[in-house]
């Protein structure tokens, strides 16, 4: 198993320095902040950006994922992985649960499009990854995604 550090950060200076200490890892980067999450994105060298979405609202006629083409393309440009947040997904209850999964297919399309690779990345559950692969099918990810999926945890 590859070491790894999650970094949560408000702040792009600060993102900067914790990236910058930890560059013999594999750098996971996750903020609430789309903006912090797109600069991250072009300007450090990240592997995996971690998507939250507990925390997000949908508009009447549009999902609000956090993720759009722009920062796909990105992304694969800088071979940058998306990361999903197993833990949001085991936790949630009812229509949250709904909502979180139905953006993360949104996001799932959008890496098929642009050829990005997902991973999961859980921080307390240990999965089968048989069991996330039939996730990942479910949800509308293409076999050549479900082949090179793997955990973080």
């Amino acid at each position: 198993m590859t070491k790894f550090i999650i970094i949560e950060e408000k702040d792009f200076e600060q993102a900067r320095k914790e990236i910058r200490k930890n560059l013999d890892k594999v750098v996971v980067f996750s903020s609430n902040k789309d903006e912090l999450n797109r600069k991250v994105l072009e300007k450090e060298p990240i592997k995996i950006l971690l998507l939250n979405q507990s925390h997000r609202k949908d508009r009447i006629k549009q999902r609000s994922s956090g993720f759009n083409q722009v920062m796909a393309r990105i992304a694969r440009k800088n071979n940058v992985k998306i990361g999903i947040n197993l833990d949001e997904i085991i936790f949630s209850k009812d229509k949250r649960k709904a909502e979180i999964l139905a953006r993360v297919a949104q996001n799932i399309r959008l890496c098929n499009k642009n050829k990005v690779e997902m991973v999961f990345v859980s921080k307390e559950n240990k999965r089968d990854i048989y069991d996330l692969k039939s996730l990942g099918l479910v949800l509308g990810m293409p076999t050549w995604m479900t082949r090179n999926l793997e955990i973080l945890i």
